[in-house]
């Protein structure tokens, strides 16, 4: 029983330790773990079949588009690195080099890829020829490595898992309307898979990606008031594809340039999942990427015709297509609840002679504790309600939280105010100046640009810091 009061125990609240509390979580729900390499993870299965389901619902967003798969290898040249220079000094500090094959030092340092933009460009630059040849939507499922200094589970590791989109097109206005499709694309997954809402739209101009012309970000709130950058898609013209010298033969007979886009989804939306959802027993999951949906609890398994009973319910549910399992260990009833609390598992269903008698079950929701009472011939149709129920009511829930923490100002001494009062996001207009927002940061604490308002009328005329003309309004946080 002490064992059992610690298991619940052994979460920090969420308000007392964010930060421990999402480590308490993390190391409780039993996602992940850290290597013998420092910063890079062991992915456990309760993680990892998170992501299976995310990047299985990605994937098929993704081709419903016209995208199509392909991997392309790990390691990529330093000369090709060096041919684009924006690209290589964004990415310098991070990058890993292998030196060495067996006991040889290698003529050419290699790069362990930080994303594959050169590799891609490389490919394209010998298979490019004909208008006929374009355009080109491909994406790769694979890791990538960033000597990250700090590194925190999902969130920030020097390894990490991500798709990774890579297309070029014919004209500008083809490419850019696939840079917001796939914005809109990780926006619905976000809305609809994830149950996590979110602002969005253009970085500002000194927080694009290296050597991209425009990048449209998502940006999530987690409870602590703070920002995730969550998946971000990015424009990046011709001057990428010049510098590998991709061109094509139109039509007319006329060599051209072609336009490249570039968009990534990463292993942090498992992070985003855990700050918006989770309370103080544990990880809550929407019931969309719960690897499993129902937990069947028996009670008191040890009289005649329980355990019977609760497996027959297990086997119709399995066969309806629902993801359950059957908890029929030993373990006490308070322990087995315990554990499908800190795992996240959307609903259990308690079984005992009682239900059985009755011809009923017990259905909770992890959620809000919500219990509730189903015949049992109905128990398959009326379950999936349930989970599409909290479902919404898990994005409901979320989406009030971050209406209430956006916030407006238009003096510095109002916008250090609301960050003290509040958390979350305020709205303010800037003249653009990368040396203001450094200004704002040092003043707010910590708080920069997470993207521009591009669809609503300025609040103010002036600049938040500097009193010159604003050019810009955008949301303002801090970040993860």
């Amino acid at each position: 029983m002490a064992k059992e009061k610690k298991l619940v125990k052994s979460i920090t609240s969420r308000d007392e330790d964010f930060a421990q509390w999402y480590t308490d979580v993390v190391r409780e729900a039993e996602l992940c773990d850290y290597s013998a390499v420092k910063g890079c993870l062991n992915y456990l299965p309760n993680g990892y079949a998170i992501w299976e389901l995310i990047s299985n619902d990605l994937d098929k967003r993704f081709k419903e588009t016209g995208v199509e798969n392909v991997y392309l290898p790990l390691l990529i040249p330093e000369h090709l690195l060096e041919k684009e220079a924006d690209h290589i000094e964004g990415f310098a500090p991070e990058v890993a080099w292998v030196t060495h094959g067996g006991m040889e030092r290698l003529e050419e340092r290699l790069c362990i890829r930080p994303t594959s933009e050169t590799m891609f460009c490389d490919l394209w630059s010998k298979t490019v020829k004909s208008y006929r040849d374009l355009p080109k939507v491909w994406n790769q499922w694979n890791s990538v490595l960033r000597w990250e200094k700090t590194t925190r589970p999902f969130l920030r590791s020097r390894e990490f898992l991500w798709q990774e989109g890579h297309t070029i097109h014919a004209t500008y206005e083809e490419a850019e309307e696939r840079t917001i499709q796939m914005l809109h694309v990780y926006e619905d997954c976000y809305k609809e898979t994830l149950a996590i809402p979110f602002v969005s739209g253009r970085k500002a101009e000194h927080e694009k990606f290296a050597g991209a012309e425009d990048t449209y970000t998502i940006e999530a709130l987690m409870h602590d008031g703070k920002a995730l950058q969550s998946a971000t898609s990015h424009f990046f013209g011709s001057k990428f594809p010049d510098a590998f010298d991709i061109k094509y033969i139109d039509k007319d007979g006329d060599m051209k340039s072609v336009y490249e886009t570039s968009w990534g989804w990463s292993t942090r939306s498992i992070g985003a999942i855990i700050m918006v959802h989770g309370d103080d027993d544990g990880l809550v999951l929407p019931p969309h990427v719960a690897p499993t949906e129902v937990m069947v609890i028996p009670i008191a398994q040890h009289k005649e015709g329980v355990l019977d009973k609760a497996n027959a319910l297990y086997d119709e549910l399995k066969k309806a297509g629902y993801r359950v399992k059957i908890d029929d260990s030993d373990k006490s009833t308070g322990w087995k609840f315990a554990e499908q609390e800190i795992n996240g598992i959307p609903t259990r269903i308690e079984i005992g002679p009682k239900d059985i008698e009755n011809g009923t079950v017990v259905v909770c929701r992890r959620d809000n504790r919500e219990k509730t009472t189903v015949k049992m011939e109905d128990v398959t149709k009326e379950l999936r309600n349930i989970l599409e129920t909290m479902q919404q009511d898990m994005y409901d829930r979320a989406k009030e939280f971050l209406d209430g923490h956006i916030d407006t100002a238009t003096t510095m001494d109002e916008m250090v105010e609301k960050f003290k009062a509040n958390r979350g996001f305020v709205k303010a207009c800037w003249c653009g100046d990368p040396e203001c927002e450094g200004e704002v940061k040092y003043a707010t604490g910590g708080a920069s640009t997470r993207c521009l308002i591009e669809d609503e009328e300025f609040i103010d005329d002036k600049c938040i810091w500097c009193g010159k003309p604003a050019t810009k309004m955008a949301y303002w946080g801090k970040s993860y």
